[in-house]
């Protein structure tokens, strides 16, 4: 059975979507296309907006991974503009989000109106009062290997919707299958039917 891997960074994996990084060229499979905040070049912004832009081919998926982050050097407020032109293009071709956010999770709930496409937090690893309210505005939670040894995630994981989440590897050093036989033992429900559930996940944040 092959596992569909929401977010990665490995050329190897075609089951999923890979995470572009900035002025590469897409692969011929699923991927993100989007500017981390830690990429953002304040001097050549629009140059990066005009490369998202051209390189959005057939296999594009989603706009990300793209969002707030706390901890790198780049301006706040340019952040925001930078993630609110991307919510933009989002609208304008139809594509879900894949967001980044590293302690700013209630000024990324603030741009969810914004958003016309679904927008889904990549590498969900916070407390359950954030997950609460990220679900309680709409977004979907992707899960990374986090899961297979964080006990309070699990519990977060076990009582998210079905129809809510992802499951990812990221940039870390595991394979898909493990999560998925990790996460239907906590959901209570079979590898099949996880598998169906995330594909029809997929087919839901596709057609908005």
């Amino acid at each position: 059975m092959e596992f569909f891997d929401f977010h990665h960074h490995k050329k190897n994996i075609r089951n999923g979507i890979y995470n572009l990084d900035i002025e590469q060229i897409p692969p011929d499979f699923p991927y993100s296309i989007g500017i981390h905040p830690n990429d953002i070049d304040i001097a050549d912004i629009d140059h990066q907006m005009v490369w998202m832009k051209d390189m959005m081919f057939q296999n594009c998926f989603a706009i990300g991974e793209c969002g707030l982050d706390s901890l790198v050097p780049t301006d706040q407020k340019i952040q925001e503009e930078v993630f609110l032109q991307q919510i933009r293009i989002s609208n304008e071709v139809k594509k879900p989000v894949i967001v980044h956010c590293v302690r700013k999770f209630y000024e990324v709930i603030s741009f969810k109106k914004k958003a016309e496409q679904p927008m889904i937090i990549h590498g969900f690893n916070k407390k359950r009062q954030i997950a609460e309210d990220l679900l309680a505005n709409n977004f979907h939670l992707s899960f990374g290997k986090a899961v297979l040894y964080n006990l309070s995630l699990q519990d977060i994981l076990k009582t998210t919707p079905l129809d809510k989440f992802f499951l990812e590897t990221d940039n870390e050093d595991f394979e898909i299958e493990e999560l998925y036989l990790k996460v239907s033992e906590i959901k209570g429900i079979s590898l099949d039917d996880l598998n169906e559930q995330i594909l029809e996940n997929l087919h839901t944040i596709k057609n908005g």
